[in-house]
């Protein structure tokens, strides 16, 4: 079990998310830096999917109450375990009753921590996902408080050296154009592609605002209801974008003009507010490609009991 001590802001327990039921309007939730999760479970020998904690905002500070090997990936907390660093991307070994402190990101936005055997909170509709919105999964539905207590699963073994996985991050997202990317000016356009986008500090796990010069829509008629998902950059009459993550709603009614490829989403999760980056275009055969290789780092995260590589 782990308690916790301190919980900082917004801390959820996460997994991959859930998929199948968007119809329903049931967001897909999950981590927003998936590859991050990935590489902690990789690291504690956990499947790719088992379920840990998304730290936004420190400082957090957990009581181990069983011997446990943990990861901390994605940003850098600047953890301490009794008041002793703790390296991020390295697989730490804890025992029961030792505190385990995250200060705050010192680069990044976001620290996921997996523990051997996961968190071992209820499945609903597949996932251990926290959905925010809707009130359910998780542990209660909702961020960590104090006093909170989190089961974890059995534990693993890790008995073999793994070392340090590495990531780097570029400010550049591959995007394909929306299905209303033809109604933006020829100038909105081009400022898309070549504006420096700024992260608003009025961005959450729904969507992330974005801020620069205004894009203008030279058709004005309304669009009706449409389905929308997880990478969607909608423009609101405002013209300042809005890419929409995890917890985003099953149906928009702004007009599209990109979609963010899954292999790029991640980054968003890293980009506090002020962080500058740029969109670049691809096509479908870039989507494709980029999203295999997502797939190939997906499943070679996958392990046997014994760490054999699947």
């Amino acid at each position: 079990m782990i308690e916790v001590l301190r919980p900082g802001i917004q801390t959820t327990v996460q997994d991959l998310g859930r998929s199948g039921y968007r119809h329903l309007g049931v967001a897909q939730s999950g981590a927003l830096d998936a590859p991050a999760l990935m590489l902690a479970n990789r690291l504690v020998n956990n499947p790719a999917n088992f379920a840990g904690l998304e730290i936004v905002v420190g400082p957090i500070e957990l009581r181990l109450h069983r011997a446990t090997w943990f990861a901390i990936c994605g940003a850098d907390f600047a953890a301490t375990l009794d008041e002793k660093p703790v390296r991020a991307g390295w697989r730490t070994a804890g025992v029961a009753g030792q505190l385990l402190r995250m200060k705050g990101a010192t680069s990044g936005m976001r620290a996921y921590l997996a523990c051997d055997g996961g968190i071992a909170v209820a499945e609903i509709m597949g996932s251990r996902s926290t959905d925010v919105q809707g009130k359910f999964g998780g542990h209660q539905g909702r961020a960590l408080k104090r006093g909170d207590k989190l089961v974890l699963g059995p534990a693993k073994p890790c008995d073999k050296p793994l070392g340090t996985l590495q990531r780097l991050w570029t400010p550049e997202v591959r995007v394909l154009r929306g299905p209303e990317y033809e109604e933006f000016s020829a100038s909105a356009q081009q400022t898309f592609w070549t504006q420096a986008w700024m992260v608003s500090s009025q961005s959450n796990r729904m969507g992330y605002r974005l801020q620069g010069d205004a894009l203008v829509r030279e058709t004005q008629h309304d669009l009706p209801s449409h389905a929308v998902l997880p990478g969607v950059i909608q423009v609101p009459p405002n013209g300042q974008p809005i890419v929409l993550l995890a917890d985003a709603q099953a149906t928009g009614g702004y007009p599209r003009i990109a979609v963010v490829i899954e292999a790029d989403l991640w980054k968003f999760a890293q980009a506090p507010a002020g962080t500058t980056f740029c969109f670049i275009e691809t096509d479908l055969a870039g989507a494709r490609a980029a999203q295999k290789k997502w797939q190939q780092e997906r499943y070679r995260f996958e392990w046997s009991a014994y760490g054999t590589p699947l």
